[in-house]
């Protein structure tokens, strides 16, 4: 198996006691591939900071979106609930109550479920104690008055009991930022620990959309990545699962309003967390509707291209998917450079490879081609494999506990 830490970077000088205080890094992530790490890495450092989208399009987030508009949470709540402590018996029950699902198989039971939760007799509030349970219910509730007020038919099926709560306390504040701090006191996340959504000035519903090289435009995250599922009486059920490829190779990556193409701006806080981490990464995932949706927003190719002392880390998925069908190693490598310099803009910034990525790493056995060759032309020296396990569909992916120790060893390394 390949050592978690590799050569180049067991040769930089440690200093552990620095390390302690300034460790420091900055996870760009959808919200499902990393989440395993995420929760593994809390164990190894709290001072993480991570970046998600708010563009997803499919399940319970999608039906909150149509309903009541805004953001979408659903990448930033399922980050937060792996965060979570669950140290004592109370904050196992909340976690398991904001990460639990309404019933997905009938609407009638799914609303009954409902209904016994926002009125405080489900079992899931057993363990809770009656000031956890009133702050709670009190942004439930609201979620469900500002529902009931739109007279419009909402669909509870499958429905995440912690989507409803962040969207609660979205509309109460009025702020994404102010509900992520709220959910983050709640359910434990450390307070060192920083979920960033991309976005945060836009109160409307923003779309990703992609031109292919056959020039055909897709729109909305799900589509590109995760289809709907047809014959579903749930709204916006997404099949996971789906492995057949694009028509043709994704070319761009951009954001729509109503149709129409825009360039939102990325949250000043994002920006002020790339200036101070030492290690920067692309983690694994959905390449062109998790990742590439981050780093298209202006803002963010400048404050990476200026961070030229921090690693700058891309994790290899261990599998293609319906985005990235016949990709290496190189073309994540290229996709990452031209989000960053947005090539898509009429004044494209002009970063090179190797300012945007260092470091490569992939999982062993993956199905990725890892082109060396091509790394090194575009300046790229430092790729390392990290032992894999096999995912439940039997794919390589990163083991999650030498992948922690690659990360903390790096920036330790970076810190010194």
């Amino acid at each position: 198996a390949a050592s978690s830490a590799p050569q180049f970077v067991r040769r930089q000088r440690r200093c552990p006691a620095m390390a302690a205080t300034k460790l420091s890094l900055l996870i760009v992530s959808g919200g499902t591939a990393f989440n395993d790490a995420a929760a593994t890495l809390r164990t190894h450092t709290a001072r993480v900071s991570y970046v998600l989208p708010v563009s997803d399009d499919g399940g319970s987030t999608a039906e909150i979106v149509r309903v009541l508009g805004g953001p979408a949470v659903g990448d930033v709540r399922s980050r937060c609930l792996r965060l979570s402590a669950e140290a004592t018996e109370e904050e196992r029950a909340v976690k398991a109550l904001l990460g639990h699902r309404l019933c997905g198989s009938d609407e009638n039971s799914a609303r009954q479920e409902w209904f016994q939760i926002v009125e405080g007799s489900h079992t899931l509030w057993n363990h809770i104690s009656r000031e956890y349970k009133q702050i709670i219910r009190r942004f439930l509730g609201h979620f469900f008055s500002c529902v009931l007020k739109e007279n419009r038919s909402f669909c509870f099926g499958n429905g995440s009991v912690g989507n409803f709560f962040f969207a609660g306390a979205r509309l109460f504040f009025g702020s994404i930022e102010s509900a992520i701090f709220l959910y983050g006191r709640v359910s434990g996340v450390p307070p060192e620990s920083h979920v960033l959504p991309a976005i945060v000035d836009l109160e409307e519903r923003v779309r990703v959309a992609c031109e292919l090289e056959s020039g055909e435009v897709v729109h909305g995250q799900s589509a590109i990545s995760h289809p709907v599922a047809t014959g579903s009486w749930t709204h916006g059920v997404v099949s996971k699962e789906c492995d057949e490829p694009l028509p043709a190779p994704i070319k761009e990556v951009f954001y729509t309003y109503r149709g129409a193409e825009m360039w939102p701006t990325v949250n000043e806080s994002v920006v002020h967390h790339l200036e101070t981490s030492e290690v920067i990464v692309f983690a694994m995932g959905s390449l062109f509707t998790s990742i590439i949706p981050c780093l298209v927003l202006r803002g963010v190719g400048e404050a990476v291209l200026a961070r030229q002392s921090a690693q700058k880390v891309l994790l290899l998925n261990g599998s293609h998917d319906r985005e990235t069908f016949g990709l290496s190693a190189s073309d994540f490598v290229r996709a990452i450079r031209d989000g960053l310099n947005r090539t898509r803009e009429a004044t494209p910034l002009t970063g090179r490879a190797s300012d945007y990525v260092s470091v490569v790493a992939y999982p062993a056995g993956g199905a990725v081609p890892v082109d060396r060759e091509a790394l090194a032309e575009m300046g790229i020296e430092h790729v390392i494999e990290l032992p894999s396990e096999l995912s439940k569909r039997g794919e390589a992916r990163f083991a999650t506990e030498p992948l922690c120790n690659f990360l903390t060893d790096l920036a330790s390394s970076a810190s010194c």
